[in-house]
């Protein structure tokens, strides 16, 4: 097992522009193809992202499945178009050759004061082909929805998202990845929360070969607040990686992160940045990161870096916390104790570990879904732990 829990501080700055945000750009000449010696990809598996990372003609898109509700705006739209739409340019290469090798785009707008009380789910499917996509979608004022995209299938995937809320609405935006073994997948995901509006947004990534995705999220006026949170299960030979950013750029903002990992085998690699950037302007606000990863075999890692740069203070409250670990001896010892056996302590534990999160999707058929592939990986654990004690 290797573990990484890197805090870091810094005050002062005067720019967002840094190590850990290059200047955003849809120009992918300003972003240099990678070599791994860069902060934003150091941690990151070049060689099997190098499909996402290369210049080409357009490419088309993954095969989406879903219905709209009734009121629902829908269409294809020029990439020029999406790019005028964007609440901001690409920070990473991916981001920007995902826009790049877009060909038709697209937007959605759900009109100011709807109401929709049945989740939007799309289901978008890879057929092992190499695919680039930019989406924006816009929520009107006041508007209440909830908008689930799973992924499944196999790709190569490019992929840049802008979610513009606005001023008063209440949205929930799940991501479920659920991709094939082979699957790449690697994009931006930019959240503008507007004054007054409530965003939760729930991230699982399940399954995959390489999982890179950068989480932005800002406001566009004081009083947003922001729930982000996440779920991942590394397997042996997989990586997943999650890079969050915070931008405080209003006062009397709130944002809490938790995103919670496990991993097994051999290779398993998970990695969660967390970044939370509190402006002068941004006074009195609230902004609490956490990240937990549960080592369940030997051969795992998992890199773990909360950040919070800060500008001024008068805030209300701001911290983070990072934890890896395996199962807690204390916790298997009481269940244990009273008679359940130690495969099934084990599996309540990571049960346990997980639902927190899962529950709060407000999804039946998704909870249901990650709570049975929840169990699948932890057969998988129990065989692979039977067969070596076997041996």
């Amino acid at each position: 097992m290797s573990t990484a829990t890197v805090p870091n501080v810094a005050g002062a700055i005067e720019t967002i522009e840094s190590h850990l945000h290059p200047e955003p750009s849809f120009d992918v000449a300003k972003h240099p193809m990678p070599t791994g010696r860069e902060e934003i990809w150091r941690f990151s598996p070049l060689k099997a992202l190098r499909p996402l990372l290369a210049e080409g003609a357009p490419l088309g898109g993954l095969d989406w499945a879903g219905e709209l509700p009734a009121g629902v705006e829908m269409r294809k739209v020029p990439a020029a178009e999406a790019r005028e739409r964007a609440i901001e340019p690409p920070v990473d290469r991916v981001a920007a050759i995902a826009s790049q090798r877009t060909g038709d785009a697209v937007y959605m707008n759900v009109p100011a004061e709807a109401v929709i009380d049945e989740p939007i789910v799309f289901t978008a499917t890879g057929t092992g082909q190499q695919a680039a996509e930019s989406l924006v979608v816009d929520f009107g004022r006041h508007s209440r929805a909830t908008l689930v995209l799973h992924f499944q299938g196999s790709a190569q995937y490019a992929s840049k998202y802008d979610f513009r809320v606005a001023d008063g609405a209440e949205v929930n935006l799940v991501y479920v990845n659920d991709w094939d073994g082979d699957a790449v997948h690697g994009g931006q995901i930019t959240v503008e929360v507007g004054r007054d509006a409530r965003v939760r947004t729930i991230h699982a990534s399940l399954g995959g070969k390489a999982i890179r995705i950068a989480e932005r999220a800002m406001f566009a006026g004081p009083g947003g607040e922001i729930e982000q949170f996440g779920i991942y299960f590394v397997e042996g030979g997989q990586h997943v990686e999650h890079r969050m950013f915070v931008d405080h750029n209003a006062p009397h903002t709130k944002s809490n992160v938790d995103y919670r990992g496990a991993l097994q085998g051999h290779g398993a690699h998970s990695v969660w940045i967390g970044d939370v950037l509190i402006r002068k302007v941004a006074l009195q606000i609230e902004t609490y990161e956490s990240n937990k990863n549960l080592v369940l075999t030997d051969g795992c890692q998992a890199d773990s870096v909360p950040n919070l740069e800060i500008e001024t203070g008068e805030i209300a409250g701001a911290g983070h916390s990072s934890t890896t670990g395996r199962f807690d001896d204390n916790q298997l010892f009481y269940l244990m104790s009273r008679g359940i056996t130690e495969d099934e302590a084990r599996r309540l534990v990571v049960h346990g570990f997980f639902n927190d999160i899962i529950r709060r999707i407000g999804v039946p058929a998704i909870e249901q879904k990650l709570l049975a592939q929840v169990e699948r990986e932890l057969e998988l654990v129990h065989g692979s732990t039977a067969t070596k004690d076997h041996e």
